[in-house]
C-alpha cells in the first residue's frame, strides 16, 4: 500500500526495511472513495491522518459566500494531512478530485511511530515540510506571476511529483482536473484557464486532452513557469 510514498521517501534518503514496515503497520485497510467527497473536512477535529493511495485530491479553504480557494493538489504517496496529527483541528478541508484510494492513519499510531522510529519520523517531518514550500511556491504564484506562467508551474509542479512516484509515461501524465478544479486553483475564473490552456497548446507547449497531458516542450514550458523543483527536495541527502 505505501509504495508511492516510500518511492517518494526514498528519493531523499534510504528507508530500510523496518521502516517499510513500520508504515504498512500504521495503516488501516484501504479504501476507495469516489470524486468530490470531503475526506477531510474544515474545522474538523480529527484522530486520524489519511494517505492518498491512488488519485488526486486537494486542500482547499471556502469563504462565506461559497467561493472556493484551492491551497494544493495532493498525488499518490502524499499524506494529506499529516499535520493533524499535532494540529487536531483543520483550518482547512480536504476533497477528492478524482476517484481515489485512501488509507487512514490512526494518530495513536502514528505517535508510536514518533516514539519508534527517529529517522522515519524525520522523513516524514520533511514530507511536511515541503508541504509548506509548495504553499510558498503557490503564493508566488499567484502574487507575481502571470496568468500563463502560473499554470506552466502548476504543470511542471505536478508532473514532478508524479514522477517522483512512477507515475508519468516519459513527458506525459494523466491530470484528471476540470478548468473548475484548475480556476479555483490558480485563483482564475474559467474562462481565463480555457484561453490559458489554449495559448499553452498554440505556442507548442502540451498537448492537453483532459486528463492526459503531454508534454512537447519542457525548457520552454519550464522557462515560462520560472520553474525550480529544489522545494520539491528530490534529491538524496541524510536527514
Amino acid at each position: 500500500m505505501t509504495n508511492a510514498l516510500i518511492d517518494k521517501l526514498s528519493r531523499r534518503d534510504t528507508v530500510s526495511p523496518d521502516e517499510i514496515a513500520a508504515l504498512a503497520e500504521v495503516l488501516e485497510p484501504p479504501r476507495k472513495v469516489d470524486a468530490n467527497v470531503d475526506i477531510v473536512l474544515e474545522h474538523a477535529l480529527t484522530d486520524h491522518s489519511i494517505l492518498l493511495l491512488a488519485g488526486f485530491t486537494a486542500r482547499y479553504s471556502t469563504l462565506s459566500d461559497g467561493r472556493r480557494q484551492i491551497t494544493e493538489i495532493n498525488v499518490a504517496g502524499d499524506f494529506v494531512d499529516l499535520h493533524s496529527l499535532l494540529m487536531k483541528q483543520m483550518d482547512h478541508g480536504v476533497v477528492t478530485l478524482s476517484p481515489c484510494v485512501i488509507a487512514h492513519a490512526p494518530h495513536s499510531r502514528l505517535q508510536r511511530l514518533t516514539e519508534q522510529h527517529g529517522h522515519l519520523t524525520r522523513l516524514l517531518w520533511l514530507d511536511t515540510i515541503i508541504d509548506a514550500a509548495i504553499h510558498r511556491q503557490w503564493l508566488v504564484a499567484m502574487g507575481r506571476r502571470s496568468g500563463l506562467g502560473h499554470l506552466s508551474h502548476l504543470v511542471c509542479e505536478l508532473f514532478t511529483r508524479l514522477s517522483a512516484v512512477g507515475l508519468t509515461d516519459g513527458q506525459s501524465f494523466n491530470m484528471p482536473l476540470t478548468q473548475t478544479v484548475l480556476g479555483d486553483a490558480l485563483g482564475l475564473s474559467t474562462v481565463h484557464v480555457n484561453r490559458l490552456i489554449a495559448e499553452l497548446r498554440r505556442e507548442g507547449l502540451v498537448r492537453w486532452s483532459n486528463p492526459r497531458v503531454d508534454i512537447l516542450d519542457w525548457p520552454r514550458l519550464a522557462r515560462i513557469a520560472e520553474f525550480d523543483p529544489t522545494y520539491l527536495r528530490l534529491h538524496a541527502a541524510p536527514v
